[in-house]
């Protein structure tokens, strides 16, 4: 990518977007097209064909998607595979159409059978059944995927698939149903400490495992990646580091200064039991992440505290 290239990055506005948007503006890219929900919905086959007729971006960041955690996945499934696969389908499809150069897809641990072995190798993709809560969601993931796979094989197109872990950071969302367990915890945390209750109640029994990347620590591997990988299947973005979620909730209550008890609700879902994505392949490449957890929380925390409290 040149410093004058035409870079499109779908869903800027979101945590993921907003951060490989920051990440290429701090590098100095000056010519970055983005279109708000409203100004371009990207599940409007017509609308995406001319908005790509008109703008030809060279390179295309697709970090659009209907997202959410295990309430919002299980509730809205319809949604989530009509809308997420209408999005890829067409902004893939017309980036072969008008010639883009590169397309960087961005997917979701979710994609991998829930009970693969651990740590999730890129292999492992398809070897077996998925977590029932969020099927729908990884299934347009995985079609995603393969879309991109195809259009390589079939037309020679340069697009890759990159597969990101739990993710927190600047802009994300809070939102009490629809949000991902970290974020989640942050504001029930906060709330608990500001209301002055003894107690924070989790979901689930606190032992399945997760892993934590920052949103701007994936923004910097999808720059390296988009300069460096240029490969069919995907590529796994991570630390390759996990904890239980009980660990995660005193480590977010030790950032908050909440001073009560933790109670887990064992008849909430735990989902996957575990999932730690393998990051050898990432790792060899020359790419590891910086922004450690304890350090994320606190930046995230702050984040929290300024513009979504």
């Amino acid at each position: 990518m040149e410093k004058n290239s035409k870079i499109y990055v779908a869903g800027h506005r979101g945590m993921v977007g907003s951060a490989i948007y920051r990440k290429l503006q701090k590098e100095g890219f000056t010519n970055l097209i983005t279109k708000t929900s409203d100004e371009l919905d990207l599940r409007n086959q017509q609308k995406v064909a001319d908005f790509f007729s008109i703008e030809k971006p060279e390179y295309v960041f697709l970090a659009a998607a209907k997202v959410g955690g295990i309430i919002a996945n299980n509730t809205y499934r319809a949604d989530f595979l009509y809308e997420n696969l209408a999005i890829q389908n067409n902004v893939i499809h017309q980036s072969y159409l008008t010639g883009v150069k590169k397309l960087m897809f961005l997917g979701s641990s979710c994609i991998y059978p829930k009970l693969a072995p651990q740590p999730l190798k890129e292999d492992y993709l398809l070897t077996g059944l998925l977590e029932e809560t969020n099927e729908p969601y990884a299934i347009a993931k995985i079609a995603g995927i393969k879309m991109c796979d195809a259009y390589r094989a079939q037309y020679g197109c340069n697009f890759i698939s990159v597969m990101p872990t739990n993710l927190y950071g600047y802009n994300d969302n809070y939102h009490p149903q629809n949000s991902h367990v970290l974020p989640a915890l942050i504001r029930k945390f906060d709330e608990a400490k500001k209301s002055g209750e003894n107690k924070v109640v989790i979901w689930g029994s606190g032992k399945p495992m997760r892993e934590f990347l920052f949103a701007d620590d994936l923004a910097d591997a999808c720059y390296f990646l988009m300069q460096t990988y240029n490969e069919p299947n995907l590529i796994n973005v991570g630390t390759g580091e996990d904890l239980t979620i009980e660990n995660l909730a005193i480590l977010i209550q030790e950032v908050i200064g909440f001073e009560g008890d933790l109670t887990f609700d064992s008849t909430k879902p735990d989902g996957t039991p575990r999932k730690l994505m393998d990051v050898s392949k990432l790792h060899a490449l020359g790419w590891k992440h910086q922004i450690e957890l304890k350090d994320g929380l606190a930046m995230a925390y702050k984040d929290y505290l300024n513009n979504h409290a």
